[in-house]
């Protein structure tokens, strides 16, 4: 078979020796942990060869983001969107699809969501709040399904289309609320604040953790159930592993690719009407600093497995979390976080499994 087992990560294509299964056991949580220790020491070289102390600068960067009750909330709450962007991108990839376009679901559905929550101010709060993640999941499903369509129906390559409908929807999204739903008095290209309803109460004040978080692990929870119980997820399994043998046993390939496409649209704008609701309170031009990108890494750190990506998410959300801190305190620069980011997802998409020294010690393991 040729092409990487989604369940384990381990390429097993052409002539290659599959390793015994104490290798494959001892190999996945290294693939795992692989990339933030080659990270770590990325980041070791460059805070060495600036002059920095870099275990001084780890140490206070875990203070900033796990050091205290209020620490370890404001790492859960960066990790919020990260973590639903995350599933999104996972969802697409375990069914063959290369989503890129998360950015553009989550920047619709945060406009839908801050739209309901400035426009709806009738109703009663735990309805507007409802009512504004429905239309934020509807907008980033809708968005997704036009690449969906055009890859199901033409085969136009989904890269590109996804790609390059992340910049319409910031570019659409900037154009409405500059020309028909700016704030007035503000500098700043806002809309109006939702209503007070429709905002997610702290359940650790003065953090904004919200009940967002705990939506955000259930999900994570209906993702693992999704893939392992039900039928279509199955079904999308098998189209992600082997489009060929998909179709052979009657799996409707253009239908997998428009329901990977809807849930992964689906989830992308939850991500986004959770930020509005339970952070921004309104929405704000160019306010995503890149969550559905990092959902990439998240997806591809986390190998498709739901444990996998929750702890590939709160890694990420404690360095956004901490490295915003640590400028406050230190002269550490934050673009110490970016190169931690980048590295990461450099070495995510590395299989470990086809490096030469590696595979020379599964063949004896």
């Amino acid at each position: 078979m040729s092409g990487i087992v989604a369940e384990t990560g381990i390429p097993v294509a052409g002539q290659e020796t599959i390793a015994p299964p104490r290798a494959l056991r001892l190999l996945r949580p290294l693939q795992l942990s692989g990339p933030f220790v080659i990270a770590l020491l990325v980041g070791a070289v460059v805070l060495f060869a600036s002059g920095r102390d870099a275990i001084g600068t780890y140490w206070l960067l875990a203070q900033q983001s796990l050091g205290g009750t209020t620490e370890i909330a404001n790492t859960l709450v960066a990790a919020t969107p990260i973590l639903l962007t995350g599933l999104a991108t996972a969802v697409a990839f375990r069914s063959g699809i290369f989503n890129v376009g998360v950015e553009g679901s989550l920047y619709v559905g945060a406009f839908a969501a801050a739209w309901a929550g400035f426009t709806l101010k009738g109703l009663a709060g735990p309805l507007l709040i409802v009512v504004a993640v429905l239309l934020a999941a509807a907008a980033g499903a809708l968005w997704a399904l036009v690449p969906g369509v055009l890859r199901a129906r033409w085969r136009v390559d989904e890269v590109v289309t996804t790609l390059m409908l992340n910049y319409v929807a910031i570019l659409l999204t900037s154009w409405l609320v500059n020309y028909y739903f700016l704030a007035p008095d503000i500098a700043n290209s806002m809309s109006p604040m939702i209503a007070k309803q429709a905002r997610l109460g702290s359940l650790l004040p003065p953090s904004q953790l919200s009940i967002a978080f705990v939506v955000a692990l259930l999900v994570t929870g209906l993702y693992a159930y999704f893939f392992s119980r039900t039928r279509i997820g199955y079904e999308l399994r098998m189209t992600g592993l082997n489009p060929r043998f998909a179709r052979a046993v009657g799996i409707n390939l253009g239908g997998a690719v428009l329901i990977a496409f809807a849930i992964s649209g689906f989830l992308g704008g939850v991500a986004g009407g959770f930020q509005i609701l339970g952070v921004n309170y309104r929405f704000i031009d160019h306010f995503s600093p890149g969550y559905g990108f990092t959902g990439i890494a998240v997806a591809l750190l986390g190998r498709g497995h739901p444990i996998g990506i929750v702890l590939a998410a709160l890694f990420f959300g404690a360095l956004s979390s901490g490295g915003a801190m640590i400028q406050l305190f230190s002269d550490i620069p934050l673009d110490l976080i970016n190169i931690l980011q980048g590295t990461v997802m450099i070495f995510a998409v590395i299989e470990l499994s086809r490096l030469p020294f590696v595979k020379r010690w599964l063949r004896h393991a």
